[in-house]
Order: structure tokens, then sequence, then C-alpha cells
């Protein structure tokens, strides 16, 4: 799903608009409706509702979605913002539809005044300002924002919070509302998918409004959602008359003493992941436990504590190289002998992106395609630090072009930005996934999924997506709190036969 700026959804907006026929009341009258849709299908009909509504179009959702809400039986009432006294056209017409079922429907809210009297149990319904917002709120409207989050109701935003930036991280301390559920409409907005303005919108539930697909299709955006869809799209089900040789022979290059667990967790995913055979590269220290627990790895050593060399490479489809790794100088030296004769695409992870940001040389030799996969601090150290998510995100997209390399910038949405500069945030995955060892499984999957013959920008993709899924699918089973490493692993089956379907 591609997403747009505010600017191209007004443009999206206006193009349905000529291009249907439809009004622009009318299509605000089908957003409206599916809002309704959507809260009939999750409040009891004695729910009690609120709606904040400011002069704008979002305020024109606002007094729809009264409106509609009273004729299918809930209690509700409109209170209209008079932060400006000019209301937009749609804003004014449904002003006088709603006052003309009832005028006690809507009660109007002077400047520098507040509502402080919502009972708790009413759900308050935020349509004041939209994505129109071009600066942050201040004055009145700053402290009516504020003096709301005060208020412990469970709240509901129309299209996007109040005072919450579309296409940027908002301002520290600005006034911004705090919802437990938001109804957007036809995009995620970019904001969603960080974690300084995510946490003002909860949970993110997108109607389509019917807004024209050849618009849609036609508009550029560099940022995307990597949804089911799209995942299915690259996924290629196997060719019953394969062999292990058709699927390609991994490398997996880690473990250091004490840190051999990592780059068993990374081996046995990339078998998991449906690679035909998987090799492992450790130190002499690892043999016995990586025989043990993965018995269908091949194992090779170098060095007894770390390590040494990475060689015999040449025969193998895809390489992967960092967890457990270490740091040490004789480790260091041999990832960069390493960087400089191979050609191939290779996945980097771990150690192995801290010994290049020690060397920062390192990175223009690094094979074109090649696929690292920092966290936001490895990131950092690669790259140099920056004020939010949001500008690092876009910050990987120029170091991406600059090296063509693919940049998997993990976190709660991972971002996997491409080559070409184009940044897809993932939709799968859950908080339970925040546990040692995930990462060293994403950089197994990835790497088994290379080997298979996917582009890297694809393996990059799809292995993302299954990673998350997996680990959906055995936190519903087994609890966020409880899940660790290995069974994302576990569930990978289930994501691939979820993924067929």
């Amino acid at each position: 799903m591609k997403i747009f700026t505010a600017a191209q959804i007004r443009a999206c907006d206006a193009y349905t608009i000529q291009a249907t026929g439809i009004s622009s009341i009318d299509l605000m009258e089908r957003a409206a409706t599916g809002c309704v849709d959507w809260i009939q299908g999750h409040f009891p009909k004695d729910t009690l509702f609120v709606a904040l509504c400011g002069p704008g179009n979002n305020g024109g959702d606002g007094l729809a979605i009264t409106r509609l809400l009273q004729q299918r039986g809930y209690g509700v009432k409109a209170f209209l913002l008079q932060f400006s006294k000019a209301l937009s056209d749609d804003c004014n017409a449904n002003l006088q539809r709603l006052q003309r079922i009832d005028p006690e429907l809507v009660g109007i809210v002077e400047p520098d005044t507040f509502i402080t009297d919502i009972q708790q149990h009413i759900v308050i319904i935020d349509a004041m300002l939209g994505t129109g917002l071009s600066r942050p709120a201040t004055g009145w409207v700053a402290a009516f924002i504020n003096q709301v989050n005060v208020l412990q109701n469970r709240k509901l935003a129309i299209d996007i919070p109040s005072g919450l930036p579309t296409d940027v991280i908002a301002e520290k301390g600005a006034a911004i509302i705090n919802v437990a559920d938001t109804i957007s409409f036809q995009f995620y907005k970019r904001s969603f998918l960080h974690p300084e303005s995510a946490l003002f919108a909860g949970n993110i539930h997108i109607l389509d409004i019917g807004l024209n697909e050849n618009f849609i299709n036609a508009t550029h955006s560099q940022y995307k959602t990597i949804e089911h869809e799209d995942a299915a799209e690259i996924y290629r089900p196997r060719d019953p008359f394969a062999h292990k040789g058709t699927f390609g022979h991994v490398l997996m290059v880690g473990g250091s003493h004490g840190k051999i667990g990592a780059i068993t967790l990374s081996a046995r995913a990339a078998l998991r992941a449906g690679a035909g055979l998987v090799t492992a590269l450790i130190p002499g220290c690892g043999y016995a436990a990586m025989q043990t627990a993965v018995p269908e790895v091949m194992c090779r050593t170098t060095g007894e504590d770390m390590i040494e060399t990475i060689d015999g490479w040449e025969k193998n489809n895809a390489i992967g190289i960092g967890p457990g790794m270490g740091v040490d100088d004789k480790t260091a030296n041999a990832l960069a002998a390493f960087i400089d004769t191979c050609k191939r695409p290779v996945v980097l992870d771990a150690d192995a992106l801290n010994i290049i940001a020690r060397q920062p040389e390192l990175l223009a030799k690094l094979p074109k395609g090649s696929i690292l996969t920092p966290h936001p601090k490895e990131f950092a150290r690669l790259f140099g630090e920056n004020t939010n998510s949001m500008i690092q995100t876009d910050h990987a997209r120029i170091q991406a072009m600059r090296y063509n390399i693919n940049i998997v910038l993990k976190g709660h949405h991972t971002a996997v930005i491409t080559t070409e500069g184009e940044c897809w945030y993932n939709m799968t995955g859950n908080a339970g996934m925040a546990t040692g060892g995930a990462g060293d499984v994403l950089t197994g999957i990835i790497t088994g999924l290379l080997a298979q013959g996917y582009e890297p920008q694809q393996a990059a993709i799809l292995g993302v997506y299954l990673h998350g899924l997996a680990g959906d699918i055995a936190a519903k089973e087994l609890s966020q709190e409880a899940l660790i490493a290995g069974d994302i692993i576990d569930y990978l089956g289930k994501a691939f036969l979820m993924l067929g379907k």
C-alpha cells in the first residue's frame, strides 16, 4: 500500500471528485458512513459519544458522524469549537444538516472556554484539526487539546489525532490528542509508523473510502507498507521436481566464545526459510554446540574462540555474516579481506556492522545490492546520529542510494530501504519480538531466501514480513511475554502456510 503525503491525499480527493462526479459533501458522507459502520461494529448501542469538531473538513466529518450515529440509535452530541469563525463549505453543510434534525445535537464552544463535565463513560470522538495542520497547535486550541488529554475517557480520532502532523515527527512538547484508536481513510499516514508519533494514534484502522484507483496507481510514492499481497506476490512456491541443490547453499559466518547461540539461531532460521543446504563457519569453540543444536547444518571452523578467516565461500549461493561474531582485530581483518574480494550481495548484521562502523572505508567496498540489517543504534554507528526515527529512515534512503545497498532498519515497523531509495514499512511483528536473538533469526531468514534465488530487495521484503508474521503467530499462541527467538523459527512454517493461501 502506498503512503501518501497530506498534499497527495488532498490531490487524490480532488481527482476523485473530478473524475467520478461525486460531490465533496457526498465523499465526506461516504467517509463518515465508514466510520459509523466501524463504530457500530465495536461499541454497543448503549454507548454515549461526544464529538469534538473543528471548523474545517475534519470537523465536517465529526458532524456527519454525529448525525449518522444519532440516526442509528446512539446517544451522541457534537461540540463545534470556534477557533475560526469561517467554516469550510462541507463543515457548514453538515452543521446545518445536524441542526435540522435537532439543534440540541450540537453545541458551540466559544474561544478560551473548555468542556470539563464529560462523564468518564462517554467516548470522545476527536475531529478537531485533521490533516490540514501546517504548524503546531497554539493558544486556546493547544490548551483545549491538553485539557482533553487529562480526561480519562476513551478517545477515538477521525483520520488523524488532532495536533499530530502527517508527514513529519511533531516538535517535542507539541499539543497532540492521545487516543486509543484512529480511524483513517484509504492510506496510512507516515507519522503513524514511527514510535515518537505512533504512541498518540493508538490502534490504526484504515477504511477504504473509494478514492480513485487510477490516481493512486499513477501517483508515485517512495513510501509503502508491506502487506500480505506484496509478500504473496514475491513468494515462489516450490517446484515439485526440485532437489536440495535447487534451493541454494547458505554460508552463515559468526559466533565467538560465549556467543555461539546467535549464529546457531541464524543457521537454523536459514534452513527453516527454505535453503537447501546450510554451512556454518564458526570458531572451534562452538563446533560441538552447533552440531548438537542443529544437526541439519554442516559446520566448518576457523580459529578457536573467534572468526579468524572467511574463506571457502565461493561455492555458496548466499552468505550471511555477523551474528555473535565479536569485533576482535583478527575478526575485523578477516571481514575486511572478505569484503575486498567478494563481489556478490551478502547479508551483514550485528558485529559485522560494528566492524564496518570502525572502518567506514569498507562501506564503499561493499558488494552492490548487499543487505545490511542494523537496529537504530547500529545504524547511528555506521552513518551518524539523527534527531528522530523518521529523519533516520530518510537518512537510510540516502545511504542506500549512495552505496547501492539495501538497508533493513529494524524497529516496530521495520523499514526495508532499497538501492533505489524506496522505503517499505513492515506491518507484521509485535513487542514480544523485542528479545535477544530475534535479529539473528531475521538475518538467517533473509540469507536463506537469498540463496533460493530471490533478488536482494525481494529477500529483504519477504524475509522481514515472514519474520514478523511468524512472531505474530507465536505471540498469539504463547503470549508476547513468553516469546523467545527460537519460537520465531518454530512458527516460520505456519507463516509460509498463511502466505501461500
